[in-house]
């Protein structure tokens, strides 16, 4: 079973909170919205922890260094395919246009034999949590509503 963990940044703001999530990068989800936001994450085996994992991926997807602060375990879900996804969430404030992301290659077009080079989040953007709610990959949603059942 593969597992995945990762760093949900939030802030407060006049509005309520806020959190930040990226948009999954390549061709499948190049013009799709709704479901194609995520939290920043990635896969890792069992002799990492899930902690370091998080810390890890959000370096290599954001390209920034993992923000310090006091993380609130939001705990893990189930996706669709079966991953489990474990995240903290971190209160921080980071701005979008200062990512670096990492990338990842693919056959593209389909059975092509051509290798193309996709960023892992092609954007990030900061969301109040009903848009969010509207954009994030399903299952994710779960961490939204912890989040807000659990931010001062």
């Amino acid at each position: 079973m593969k597992r995945s963990a990762g760093l949900l940044l939030f802030h407060h703001t006049d509005d309520g909170l806020d959190v930040l999530l990226g948009h999954m990068g390549g061709p499948f989800f190049a013009r799709r919205d709704a479901g194609a936001w995520t939290i920043p994450k990635g896969e890792y085996e069992p002799d990492e922890s899930a902690w370091a994992a998080a810390r890890r991926e959000f370096q290599e997807e954001l390209g920034l260094p993992p923000p310090d602060g006091e993380a609130l375990a939001l705990g893990e879900v189930r996706q669709t395919g079966g991953k489990i996804v474990t995240v903290w969430a971190i209160e921080a404030d980071l701005d979008p246009a200062t990512i670096a992301p990492g990338t990842f290659r693919m056959e593209w077009p389909p059975r092509s034999g051509q290798l193309q080079e996709f960023p892992e989040l092609d954007r990030v953007a900061w969301f109040g949590l009903d848009r969010a709610r509207e954009v994030i990959v399903r299952a994710q949603a779960a961490f939204l509503d912890r989040l807000a059942e659990h931010s001062p």
